[in-house]
């Protein structure tokens, strides 16, 4: 019958009045095999860009050449010049052992090939001063050193650089002279940890880029 027609879809099944029972179109086979093959090809381009990557100071060398460790081990640092008995003398004592632990690693250093040549000053100024007592409250310490790399085979440098560390200390009072004095003993430590972070680092990226 004509009213029933109208009711009914094209399974037979009366549908409810003001509800459209027509099939959904199903969805493009090509669009869901696109979307796989981007998948996969994003995939695959992690995994060759996660191969290019290597640890700084890891056990192999992606080129197979020597690895950064026996590299660095074998940088020898020469004494750093500074008058004896002064605070410079110190600190630059302070940098050498650090940067000896750092390109070591705690360990025996390997033969020579490279020799670290480093030269360093100091400096102090006030920061904030006490507008009563004309005294300061808070002051820097600034640590700056230049450093040369030679290659010992040829003589030729292949570094060269400088870097610095700039480090604040409060001042509690002019009568607590012990520690104003501490203050700026740990901020000279800070200051040559930093130094010899910095070296370090730049010494690491010339063995891996060769520049």
């Amino acid at each position: 019958m004509w009213w029933h027609d109208k009711g009914m879809d094209r399974s037979g099944v009366c549908a409810p009045r003001g509800v459209d029972r027509r099939e959904a179109a199903p969805a493009p086979v090509g669009s869901a095999h696109g979307r796989i093959m981007r998948a996969a090809a994003a995939l695959v381009i992690a995994a060759l860009a996660g191969g290019c990557f290597q640890p700084l100071y890891g056990e192999q060398s992606p080129t197979g050449g020597p690895i950064l460790r026996d590299q660095l081990s074998a940088v020898e640092v020469l004494q750093i010049g500074a008058p004896k008995g002064t605070d410079e003398a110190r600190i630059a004592v302070e940098v050498r052992n650090a940067l000896l632990y750092d390109l070591t690693g705690g360990g025996y250093a390997a033969p020579p090939t490279h020799r670290l040549k480093i030269a360093m000053a100091s400096t102090r100024a006030s920061i904030i001063v006490d507008v009563n007592t004309s005294r300061p409250d808070v002051e820097n310490y600034g640590l700056n050193a230049t450093y040369t790399l030679t290659e010992i085979a040829t003589g030729k440098i292949v570094v060269t650089g400088t870097t610095f560390a700039r480090v604040s200390y409060d001042i509690p009072g002019q009568e607590q002279r012990y520690a104003r004095v501490r203050g700026l003993r740990d901020a000279e430590l800070r200051a040559a940890r930093v130094v010899a972070d910095n070296i370090r680092l730049r010494l690491s990226s010339y063995f891996i880029a060769g520049t």
